[in-house]
Order: structure tokens, then sequence, then C-alpha cells
């Protein structure tokens, strides 16, 4: 996925929940709740981005 497909509310609301550069994982999973978008839409735009998903609970990140 390419950032021309996630919607710019979507990378908005990831901008905005960054801090440092950084989104905690359940910040990021309450995002695609709220945005009703798989996890990976969040993690992909976090990645284009260039912000690191931080205190995953499963220990992945």
């Amino acid at each position: 996925m390419i950032m021309a497909d996630i919607k710019p509310e979507v990378l908005e609301a990831v901008k905005q929940q960054a801090k440092e550069g950084r989104i905690a994982c359940a910040a990021a999973r309450k995002l695609a709740e709220e945005f009703k978008v798989p996890y990976r839409v969040i993690g992909e735009a976090a990645d284009e981005l260039k912000i690191k998903i931080h205190s995953c609970e499963l220990g992945c990140f």
C-alpha cells in the first residue's frame, strides 16, 4: 500500500497521536478501530510517516 491508498484523515490522526515520532501500539489499535480499518493500515501509515510503534503488548515492536 502506498500513501495515496491511505485516507488523508487516517494519516493525520496517526500524526496527531504520535509524540516525538512514536505511537503506542494501543493508540494505533484504537485509531484502527475508530476508522474501521485493519490494524495493518495504521501500521503502514506509521511506516509512511516514519513513525515508530512502541509498547506492543505482543512484544513485536
